[in-house]
């Protein structure tokens, strides 16, 4: 039977395990799908283990933190969207060697368009971060040809740097990148993502509740309760607010469709993981 993993750490947590096995059921497809915790300092070691342990039959990988950079360096092929990003979260094994990709950015896209029914085309976005997570993102998020898209982060010589390595694809595309000081930000936007770690430190949300438009939409990348705070705030500000539960799973069946050639039912599946975590 296929193998497939999730490789991590921490990765206790994952919900990845019961996304597939649910994908492979309704799709018809025989896998088997776990999850692998990795010591910090051994991915490589880890993932020769993993595809030569299987007798073979290790057919591809989903990556989280913190190896998402390093395992787009063990790669012999990178497509183009996770080059961009410079970061996978997805590996697949091929007789011509090891395929990497990235499914993030697609997996928000598609969250947020079908199953939160707000079209990114000719709106002004904001995107708070400029770390992986928000590499991973920005490339689809540009390619849905938004008005514009602000990256407000922290140190803003990153969002600078992010900005400039998407510069050609905005161009392309006719969107306008931006690169406003998260101090003092200014303007109104229709979708704010919030790609910062602030979610699962507890801290406060890094922006004025100013640049919220009335009904915007107000989406964290995180899921579970470490995505509270973000979703509360949005809330009482007069936004719809969004957790990262559909992008997780939405990414899960891009990963899918690339492993086994089959789309599963997502947005279905994405109710019945809500229906398991309430």
């Amino acid at each position: 039977m296929d193998l497939y993993c999730v490789m991590g750490h921490p990765v206790e947590h994952s919900k990845s395990p019961w996304i597939h096995a649910r994908f492979a059921e309704l799709t018809g497809q025989r896998l088997q799908y776990g999850k692998r915790l990795i010591p910090l300092e051994n991915f490589a070691q880890s993932l020769a283990e993993f595809m030569n342990d299987t007798a073979g039959t290790a057919r591809g990988c989903n990556i989280t933190v913190p190896f998402k950079f390093e395992a787009a360096a063990l790669a012999s092929q990178v497509s183009a969207r996770a080059r961009l990003a410079g970061a996978t979260n997805i590996l697949c094994f091929t007789p011509q060697g090891i395929h990497a990709d990235n499914t993030d950015g697609i997996g928000l896209v598609a969250d947020i368009q079908h199953n939160a029914g707000v079209a990114l085309a000719g709106r002004d976005v904001l995107l708070i971060g400029a770390g992986g997570a928000a590499a991973g993102v920005l490339g689809p998020l540009i390619e849905a040809r938004p008005a514009r898209i602000a990256i407000a982060n922290r140190t803003h010589h990153k969002a600078l740097a992010l900005a400039q390595r998407h510069r050609a694809l905005a161009l392309l595309q006719g969107t306008e990148l931006h690169t406003p000081y998260l101090t003092g930000l200014t303007g109104h936007f229709d979708v704010i993502i919030n790609a910062t770690a602030s979610s699962l430190s507890g801290a406060s949300v890094p922006i004025p509740a100013g640049v919220l438009r009335p009904g915007a939409l107000a989406c964290d990348m995180m899921y579970g309760p470490a995505a509270n705070g973000f979703m509360t705030w949005a809330f009482e500000h007069g936004a719809l607010p969004r957790d990262g539960l559909g992008m997780l799973v939405e990414q899960a069946a891009e990963a899918f469709l690339i492993w086994r050639g089959v789309r599963p039912p997502a947005a279905s599946v994405l109710t019945e993981l809500r229906a398991r975590m309430e």
